[in-house]
């Protein structure tokens, strides 16, 4: 990373910060491209490198796809912004946005990455009794691995915060009732890449049941045999699924590592 590229407005930023920066900018942007946002009513959060308790989240109101590696706010684990005091007053968060966020972070020291989405097909499936049917490849790197939280109301309450660790339990996603989708990751690549699963998973679940026939479901030694090979592939996978990913949003003229 060259640490000339960072701009002179965020004194004290480290290279290995501005690096996090440009990839969380660029996985808003990509979540732009894939139609998963809700303008500007959810969130997508990478840890400091190095902190255990500083945190990314965008500068309200921007939406996803102008996105700039400058425009996100360092936040603590309350969501209060720990910028430099003169740059403050020009920033605003949504600190009961951060809720959800904080309780994962605070819970889960080894997701560097979380993001939550609001999309018709996951809030669909999150309405449905039966949650994420085993019904599409996509689905089936979730199988016995994806948690749920009934809803709550709108997370303005920071007691939630334990409930959500706690449903959360050891994995990486999660339906939130009436809600949502959330996913995390280890690194910002493989935070998108179990989204991006989570969300085709919702959508294929939505049309096959739109078609009002008889669903087929593999048998679970299959299910579980399918998961078994998605757990096995090896960390450069995702990150050369996100670097491929990246060409999409790679627009001259509009750079989000700025």
């Amino acid at each position: 990373m060259d640490i000339d590229r960072i701009p002179a407005a965020l004194p004290g930023c480290s290279a290995e910060e501005w690096a996090a920066r440009c990839d969380l900018a660029a996985l808003y942007r990509l979540l732009a491209h894939f139609r998963m946002t809700d303008i500007i009513y959810t969130h997508l959060t990478a840890r400091v490198p190095g902190s255990h308790d500083h945190f990314l989240i965008n500068h309200y109101g921007v939406l996803f796809h102008e996105m700039c590696a400058s425009d996100l706010v360092k936040v603590d684990c309350d969501g209060h912004i720990v910028e430099a005091a003169e740059e403050r007053r020009s920033l605003r968060v949504n600190a009961a946005g951060f809720t959800i966020h904080s309780a994962i972070h605070l819970a889960r020291p080894d997701l560097a990455c979380v993001i939550h989405t609001h999309t018709a097909d996951g809030i669909a499936v999150s309405a449905q009794q039966q949650g994420l049917l085993p019904l599409s490849q996509h689905a089936l790197k979730f199988y016995g691995r994806l948690a749920y939280h009934g809803y709550e109301g709108i997370a303005y309450n920071l007691e939630e915060r334990d409930r959500l660790a706690h449903d959360l339990g050891p994995h990486e996603a999660m339906i939130l009732r009436n809600h949502g989708l959330l996913a995390a990751g280890g690194t910002i690549a493989e935070a998108f890449h179990n989204i991006y699963y989570l969300e085709r998973a919702c959508q294929s679940q939505i049309k096959a049941m739109a078609g009002n026939a008889e669903l087929h479901l593999p048998p679970p030694e299959v299910c579980a045999h399918t998961r078994a090979q998605f757990d096995r592939l090896p960390p450069e996978h995702y990150a050369f699924f996100w670097r491929s990913c990246l060409r999409l949003i790679d627009t001259p003229g509009d750079d989000h590592r700025r």
